[in-house]
């Protein structure tokens, strides 16, 4: 029997802007060995998205798999969460002071 021994990683899509190519910003956490701190560490990866179901915003799963190109070496297994839509954010955000006196 083959384990499966293939990285995952959740993160943030922050680009869908290639053909069948998404970038994810992973962050992770870890413990200063000498201070204690706890600090974050961002890395972004290129990962394909066969169908290009992920969305700027979204919260995504990737695996580890075989090299596709260049710099992809994921794969979107799943889209854990979807981003708001960006019209609803839009409207949510009160008015500035120069649009509240061009509708008066």
């Amino acid at each position: 029997m083959i384990k499966n021994t293939r990285k995952r990683r959740t993160g943030k899509v922050i680009s869908n802007k290639m053909n069948k190519t998404i970038v994810v910003k992973v962050i992770t956490t870890s413990k200063h060995v000498k201070y204690n701190r706890v600090m974050k560490h961002a890395n972004k990866f290129m990962a394909h998205d066969e169908n290009d179901t992920a969305k700027i915003g979204d919260t995504v799963l990737i695996e580890e798999t075989r090299p596709i190109s260049k710099g992809k070496r994921w794969r979107l297994v799943e889209v854990v969460e979807k981003a708001q839509a960006v019209d609803e954010v839009l409207l949510d955000e009160p008015l500035s002071v120069t649009e509240e006196r061009v509708k008066k």
